[in-house]
Parts: C-alpha cells; sequence; structure tokens
C-alpha cells in the first residue's frame, strides 16, 4: 500500500513492529498522536485559512509572535517559534519582501536584531486572526468543553516538564 495511512492502520502496524519490546506504549502512543496531530492541524490550516493569504505555517508563526510581542529580537522570536535561527532568517526575508515585516538594529546593542510588524501585517492580523481562531474552534469541536480543559492542561503540563528537564524555561522578558 502506498500513500497516506489511516491512524488505525498505523497503530496496527507499529504494534506488530514493536511486539515483544520492553516499551511504555501509553508514552510512545501520547507522542506519536501528539506528532501526527500537529501535522494534520498545520495541513489543515495552510490548506484552509492560510492558503488564501500565501502563508505557510511557519510564516503564520513568526507573524504571530512578532504581532504578540510587537518589538521582539530575532533569537527570542526563533525559540517563540520553535524553529532555528537560519529558518527564522529565511521566513523573515520573505515577510520582509512582502511587506509584512521590518527589521531594524537593537538600541542597545546594534549586533542585535529586532523585528516589527509593518502597518500592513497588522491589518492582515487583525483580519485573518479571528477566522483563524475559527478554524481552531473547528478543531477541536470535537472535544466537550471538560475535555479540551483536560486537554490544554496536559499540553501545559509537558511544555512545562521538558522545559524544565532541558534547562530551556523561558525568560521572563523575551527583549531582555
Amino acid at each position: 500500500m502506498t500513500g497516506q495511512y489511516t491512524l488505525g492502520q498505523t497503530e496496527q502496524a507499529v504494534e506488530e513492529r514493536l511486539s515483544g519490546l520492553p516499551i511504555d506504549r501509553g508514552a510512545m502512543a501520547a507522542i506519536g498522536n501528539l506528532y501526527r496531530a500537529a501535522g494534520v492541524v498545520r495541513n489543515h490550516f495552510e490548506r484552509t485559512v492560510l492558503a488564501s493569504h500565501s502563508l505557510t505555517w511557519t510564516a503564520w508563526v513568526v507573524l504571530w509572535v512578532v504581532w504578540v510581542w510587537d518589538d521582539i529580537e530575532t533569537r527570542h522570536a526563533a525559540s517563540e517559534a520553535g524553529i532555528s535561527k537560519s529558518t527564522l532568517t529565511g521566513v523573515v526575508t520573505t515577510l520582509e519582501g512582502r511587506g509584512l515585516v521590518k527589521r531594524r538594529a537593537h538600541p542597545g546593542d546594534g549586533r542585535r536584531v529586532l523585528l516589527s510588524l509593518t502597518p500592513r501585517a497588522r491589518r492582515l492580523m487583525d483580519e485573518l486572526f479571528p477566522l483563524f481562531n475559527s478554524h481552531e474552534t473547528q478543531a477541536v469541536a470535537a472535544l466537550s468543553s471538560a475535555d479540551l480543559e483536560t486537554f490544554t492542561t496536559s499540553l501545559r503540563k509537558i511544555i512545562q516538564h521538558l522545559e524544565t528537564l532541558d534547562g530551556t524555561a523561558p525568560a521572563e522578558d523575551p527583549n531582555t
């Protein structure tokens, strides 16, 4: 069989492959489903709400981060977006070419670079975010309010636990 497999087919193939191995199947299933869900969500948003604005998921996340923080240093923007600094450079170059992001030297250290949105990007975010959020609502519509709260809380616990383990808990102010 070629092409995309269903969740059930994947779970069956994984179970067959791992038969007899001493592994934590619950942890594996949780992380595997988290990864798969993230990919499905990303693809859905790129095909729907972001496509009409020729935005990739990564470009959207960078716009979101800069929108939330107003001025943000590039190293912090990369960290907040969950991408490398080199990936950020390419994304920012594209967004800058489209008139959505501008770079400028940090006033305290000319070697550092700050990012901010252009007025055009602010208008885009004001227009696009409510539509994006309506798709977020659709994506979680199968969950009850209680399930959604549990899901969100569980994801936050995983994030905070790994940040503590990795020593990567973010600073209070991303511009310092």
